[in-house]
């Protein structure tokens, strides 16, 4: 099996891709009885789509393909011939397709690159129509079109049962996978991969749960939720009664994932082995992985403290410290907002006087072990690796951004109706980890995309006459203590008592199977949790022995949020803005929740944001002392008080909203670097500003803004010109430089987009210059401010925020065929600096000039030293190739793999900086 380039936490899984010899041995019966599929009655019966005021004008799109199971079978042909099986990626073509097709989009023509996302299914357009389990109180019909599940129930229980069922149905061999992953079991399950390893290793140190913490945790959202709570916990019976039901029948019909035979959990002939049945723990285990991918903002408190020690030993306390809050960018003046009508929500803000800190001893920090007892394929040099890389994703400042919101207030529109373009950037894959569905039943009435496994309420999508969705916030809810050691390295003062730490392991060992024929091997994962949370580094602070504990607001809370989606999918509850905004408040994940009726718009931010004490800076570790805890902390518990609804950016009918996992409003700090004056927000805020002033906006116009932002060149359009206007501050007369200035220059001209020259020419225009850009741009960042930073204050801050995040940029925190792209990166540390060598007006500067020292003859040499290097690059030195393309090729450097976690793979589509799942809306009434 050909080695895969890491890219983000989830395409560390492995998975199936070449079965060649197997398939050969396969038997005809098998390949036959696998391509059978449970029998269906097709039906013209059709939901009642009374409840729906959308008019024909909410859309939605979710690639690659509803379908995210296949057969033995099905995988076999894939594997071999390439063949899909039914409703695998139809939706991967018309999302590809707007990348070169929204120049001529008209409303009427928006269909043709989403799904029409009307409630029901109209007559003619009846796939199926599935009774699950023979039940009365339950319909599940499927279109003709695309296969989403619309689920229809006469009773709450039969409604649930049903969205198990075709949960199940559709994503089961996900769900089973990623409820391991959760429980830091992966390798037991699906392989030893290292790229496994690496994945259970990571989402194990954030959330080291035993079986007891996954239940306290129902327990605890259940009983503190009166009937909403007790309607949860029903409701997820109703749901896992569904997801086993498929399980049964799909086993008994010999209609399973065809993975579990492929990892050895079924026999093929004799159909020997078993499913596990899901129970409620699995639920939880679940949703600890997806909170602490997509919704848990924080962290980096000890590499922000190492940066510091860095920035003061090179220019002394008082101004390292200045030049290291100048990188930082807590509240710059010139970042877009997200609410920008200038209200202010302070929050982790500088402290006057800092209190409690706890900065490590120079040289003194080392990581906290998680891996211990390694055997066999375990202990080699790609295990170790794929460990050092998991940890430092774990332990990092979080960078899990992605998603993006346009939203218009009706004011500005041509119908006098709120127009939204939004949704979740959640990466690329095959299944992709949400699933669309309608839910239609007592309590229930929506429509739109849930995390597979999850899905007992849509999460993200809309009602009868609203939508909502979300981009990931990133606010601090993330602290460490540095908690002093006693007795031995495992027991801690906690209140003045030597504590014993408790240790929490997870033994793990695993074989050959033919989807993974890593050697055999086995290790334990080993975490020493304290009150504070989990140990994650140790060190000495004044000479003092102590362990970084990471303490996260949502840690043992993962199952809190269950409430708040309940109340978006209650037509009874939400019935305007104000009750959207009090259904988000029940979700404790860092996220920007948006929303659209036919008469308001809104904007709220969520997150249990704890209450510090007074003094404390969220930036660095401090004491783990009852001093410096969160306010009326419970460790027992581990809740707190948090900030209240009011104190977390808000807001109702703004003329427009934009997100990009930029900053939320003045004043609130977001923990991730680079919230500065260039951010890809600015991408979607200049357009849509553009727009609101023009008036009249449409559909159509709301989403041209949208795909024209996802194939622009960040650097290209706001720092470019920038560094162009330096360059050409005398006549450049090197031929290489000026022929590159040149290419440069076309292409900012051209509108600085990394696009196809045509549908399908998989080459780009501008291609040369989009090749001197990728090539230059990390030199000039080094020559321009190592020497004045020093090497080892540079290498710190590029530890708090990489350089470069191009769509080809395998180094950058998204990696390769990621999609998402330009979120953390040093423009505006570029922008900022050549803005102040060029004499103008800079809001909230870096603490220095960089460039040449700040001279301006100087800048310029250093900018046409490294360019000319960058133009004599090769595209093969620049996109040197990986597992997906050879050197050289530009495009598919760029392009987006949906990275299988499952047997079935899919084609590659043209790089686009856009969300996953997308809707597109426009209420014409309300009820």
């Amino acid at each position: 099996m050909a080695r895969r380039v890491p890219r983000t936490t989830l395409d560390r899984l492995r998975t199936p891709r070449r079965f060649h010899g197997f398939l050969k041995s396969a038997s005809i019966c098998v390949l036959i009885a696998g391509l059978l599929s449970p029998l269906t009655q097709v039906t013209a019966s059709a939901a009642t789509a009374s409840n729906d005021y959308c008019g024909g004008q909410c859309s939605d799109i979710l690639p690659p393909g509803e379908n995210g199971n296949a057969t033995l079978a099905q995988i076999l042909l894939n594997q071999a011939f390439g063949t899909q099986p039914s409703h695998a990626e139809d939706q991967l073509g018309p999302y590809a397709n707007l990348a070169t097709g929204y120049p001529a989009l008209t409303d009427s023509t928006i269909n043709t690159f989403f799904n029409d996302a009307s409630f029901g299914v109209p007559s003619d357009q009846v796939a199926s129509t599935e009774k699950p389990a023979g039940r009365s109180d339950v319909t599940i019909v499927r279109d003709k079109k695309t296969g989403v599940p619309h689920i229809t129930g006469t009773t709450r229980y039969g409604t649930e049962f049903g969205a198990g069922y075709a949960a199940a149905e559709d994503r089961l061999w996900l769900m089973d996978v990623f409820r391991h992953v959760g429980r830091g079991r992966l390798t037991t399950f699906a392989g030893g991969a290292a790229s496994n390893q690496g994945l259970e290793q990571e989402f194990y140190r954030n959330a080291p749960y035993t079986e007891a913490d996954l239940q306290a945790q129902i327990d605890n959202a259940v009983a503190k939720n009166g009937a909403r709570g007790q309607q949860a916990l029903a409701d997820a019976g109703a749901y896992l009664a569904g997801v086993n039901s498929y399980i049964d029948a799909s086993d008994s019909g010999r209609y399973f994932p065809g993975e579990y035979v492929l990892t050895g959990h079924k026999d093929s002939i004799t159909n020997a082995g078993t499913i596990d049945h899901f129970k409620i723990t699995d639920l939880v285990a679940l949703a600890s992985v997806i909170g602490s991918l997509f919704g848990s903002g924080g962290g980096g408190e000890v590499n922000n403290a190492l940066s510091l020690i860095a920035a003061q030993s090179k220019y002394g306390v008082a101004e390292g410290t200045k030049v290291w809050e100048s990188f930082r960018e807590r509240n710059d003046p010139e970042a877009v907002l997200t609410v920008h009508n200038g209200e202010s929500f302070p929050y982790a803000s500088t402290p006057a006087d800092p209190q409690g800190e706890a900065l490590p001893d120079a040289g003194s920090v080392t990581q906290e072990p998680l891996v211990y007892d390694r055997t066999g394929s375990a202990a080699t040099s790609s295990a170790t690796s794929a460990s050092a890389t998991a940890a430092k994703t774990t332990l990092s400042s979080a960078k899990r951004g992605m998603s993006n919101a346009l939203v218009v207030s009706g004011k500005y529109t041509k119908s006098g109706h709120p127009i939204a373009v939004f949704g979740p950037q959640t990466g690329y894959f095959a299944p992709q980890l949400l699933m669309l569905q309608e839910i239609q039943g007592p309590g229930i009435s929506a429509r739109g995309a849930s995390f597979a496994g999850l899905s007992m309420y849509v999460e993200l999508g809309r009602g009868q006459d609203y939508s909502w969705s979300a981009t990931t916030s990133g606010q601090d809810i993330i602290d460490s203590y540095a908690v002093e050691l006693c007795q031995d390295d495992y027991h801690y003062l906690y209140h003045g008592t030597c504590t014993a730490m408790d240790k929490v392991e997870q033994a793990n060992a695993w074989k050959p199977t033919t989807a993974d024929g890593t050697a055999a091997g086995s290790y334990t994962m080993r975490v020493w949790r304290t009150k504070y949370g989990p140990v994650e580094y140790r060190a000495t602070v004044g000479g003092k022995k102590v362990a970084y504990t990471t303490l996260r607001s949502s840690y043992l809370h993962e199952a809190d949020s269950i409430i708040g989606f309940q109340m978006l999918n209650d037509p009874d509850f939400v019935k305007g803005p104000a009750d959207f905004q009090a259904a988000a408040q029940h979700i404790n994940y860092t996220f920007n929740w948006f929303y659209a009726d036919s008469q308001h718009t809104a904007y709220y931010n969520s997150g249990d944001n704890p209450v510090r004490a007074s003094g404390v800076d969220a930036e660095f570790p401090v004491w783990g002392q009852a001093a410096y805890e969160w306010k009326n902390w419970d460790p027992s518990t581990n809740t707190a008080d948090y900030t209240p609804a009011s104190a977390h950016p808000n807001s109702i009918d703004q003329d427009y909203y934009i997100s990009w996992n930029n900053k939320q409003a003045k004043d609130y700090t977001t923990a991730s670097w680079g919230d500065g004056s260039v951010h890809r927000g600015n991408l979607l805020d200049d357009r849509v500003k553009k727009l609101v002033a023009a008036g009249g906006v449409t559909r159509t116009a709301l989403v041209k803004a949208m795909a024209d932002a996802a194939l622009e060149d960040l650097r290209a359009e706001d720092v470019l010109p920038k560094l162009l206007k330096v360059v050409n501050s005398s006549t450049v007369t090197d031929s290489t430089a000026a022929a590159a200035v040149a290419k440069l220059q076309a292409w900012v001209t051209a509108g600085a987009k990394r696009t196809e020259t045509s549908a399908g020419s998989k080459t780009y225009a501008d291609a040369d210059a989009v090749r001197i850009l990728d090539a230059w741009w990390p030199l000039l960042v080094k020559s321009e401010f190592q020497s004045g930073l020093g090497s080892d204050l540079y290498t710190a801050f590029t530890g708090n925020l990489s350089v470069d995040e191009a769509p080809s940029a395998g180094h950058g925190p998204t990696g390769s065929h990621a999609g998402s792209s330009f979120q953390y990166g040093w423009w505006s540390y570029v922008d900022k600096d050549i803005r102040a060598v060029l004499g103008e007006s800079v809001q909230g500067g870096l603490a220095q000039k960089y460039c040449g020292g700040g001279s301006l003859s100087s800048c310029r040499d250093i900018l046409i030293s490294t360019l000319k290097t960058a133009a004599g690059t090769t595209a093969a030195q620049v996109y040197p190739g990986d597992d997906q393309c050879s050197a050289g090729d530009q495009w598919c450097a760029d392009s987006i793999v949906q990275r299988t976690l499952g047997g079935i793979k899919h084609g590659k589509i043209s790089w686009q900086n856009r969300p996953t799942f997308q809707q597109v809306v426009e209420y014409t009434s309300h009820r």
